[in-house]
């Protein structure tokens, strides 16, 4: 179910011919009755913003918050296309308003794909009519495989609350990195919510998810995540709702994560120890972007060495003296010299898919940490070029 397992939402995904494959490569998600309700959204912070995010930032901003429908495709990011994307975008919420008889500000627009290429608006356009012909309760599935690109499979979520129900969808495979990541995703709770308790939940829950996942080091033009609020389950205590939006986020970025172009393991490494937060922040994204680490990583070599090297190196404060570095919990590393530890046990870690590595710099109580994974031959082959 997930996005429509949350009371009061339909789904719906077809294929328009956007994608020359001729997979599905149009989504929409709706409220059931057509009515708008409270929405909320967070957005790339790239400063290349795509026409889809300009659009919908301006249609949450006039309508105060409040939504009916969210349109979203794959096969094209409709970024770096001028005006003439703007216009796109905003048809595309119009011809979904015309369907469904509400108005454009009230339809939001998500798009993803290659950038620098117009839009097949007019293909887009004639299949409009059949999306919101097509929605239902049970289209959930269908509408979190219209947006993947170089996803393997769909990501859906679904957080039973205390009578009350959060689902999502996502999607994502590559320019994954802080401050969100190439990503959409939408999220429904049938939880009665204002738009400014909505988007506290999502930033919080961002915060702690999408935020701390960093694939390649990349951030995409096109990020955004929206959050929309039936309201047929009642209110709820705004910490209850976060908690469940938190968790929401968190099991999609695992699955973007896991997911991720080539990758074969799932990865997170944290810093503590660190002078404060903000250090611990740098050195974790540091490390997490080295390929030397990340081929590491996908080699099963818990080489330490290069952690070592690349937190000594970040800018951060830092004492060889006082860093150790541990495995699935297993210390290898103490004081920048290899310990003594039980080989077999961390092997056995780094073959696994999920790794769990911290290194503790020793100099306060400055913690961070980044989700990421490692550095394949499969990466490289998916980012040759654009065909």
């Amino acid at each position: 179910m997930s996005v429509t397992a949350a009371k009061g939402f339909v789904a719906a995904g077809i294929a328009a011919g956007i994608k020359s494959s001729g997979n599905p490569d149009l989504s929409l998600v709706a409220t059931a009755d057509g009515l708008p309700v409270p929405s909320a959204g967070v957005f790339t912070r790239n400063k290349m913003t795509a026409a889809p995010v300009i659009t919908t930032r301006a249609h949450l901003e006039a309508t105060g918050g409040h939504s009916v429908a969210v349109v979203l495709n794959s096969g094209n990011a409709n970024a770096a296309t001028g005006d003439q994307g703007l216009a796109d975008a905003q048809a595309m919420c119009a011809g979904v308003a015309a369907a469904l008889e509400v108005d454009a500000e009230q339809v939001l627009v998500c798009s993803t794909g290659l950038i620098g290429i117009p839009m097949p608006i007019a293909t887009i356009e004639a299949a409009l009519p059949a999306l919101v012909e097509a929605l239902s309760a049970d289209g959930a599935a269908a509408a979190a495989g219209a947006i993947m690109t170089t996803d393997t499979h769909p990501k859906e979520v679904v957080i039973d609350g205390d009578e009350f129900t959060v689902g999502g969808m996502a999607k994502g495979a590559a320019m994954l990195s802080p401050n969100m990541a190439t990503m959409l995703a939408v999220l429904t709770t049938d939880a009665a919510a204002t738009p400014e308790q909505l988007k506290a939940a999502l930033v919080a829950g961002v915060a702690n998810s999408f935020n701390i996942l960093d694939v390649d080091g990349c951030t995409s033009t096109n990020d955004t995540v929206l959050l929309l609020a039936s309201g047929v389950a009642g209110p709820v205590d705004q910490s209850v709702l976060e908690v469940a939006v938190a968790a929401a986020c968190r099991s999609l970025a695992e699955q973007m994560c896991g997911d991720a172009e080539g990758a074969t393991k799932v990865v997170r490494f944290s810093v503590t120890g660190a002078t404060d937060e903000a250090q611990a922040l740098v050195g974790a994204r540091y490390v997490s972007r080295s390929n030397l680490v990340k081929c590491s990583w996908y080699g099963c070599d818990p080489y330490w060495g290069r952690i070592a090297s690349d937190l000594g190196s970040c800018g951060i404060d830092f004492d060889p003296a006082r860093l150790t570095v541990s495995y699935g919990g297993i210390t290898v590393c103490d004081g920048a010299i290899d310990a003594d530890h039980d080989s077999a046990a961390v092997a056995a870690h780094m073959g696994g898919r999920h790794l769990e590595i911290v290194a503790d710099l020793g100099l306060g109580a400055g913690a961070a940490t980044i989700l990421t994974n490692d550095l394949s031959h499969a990466y490289i082959d998916e980012n040759m070029g654009t065909s």
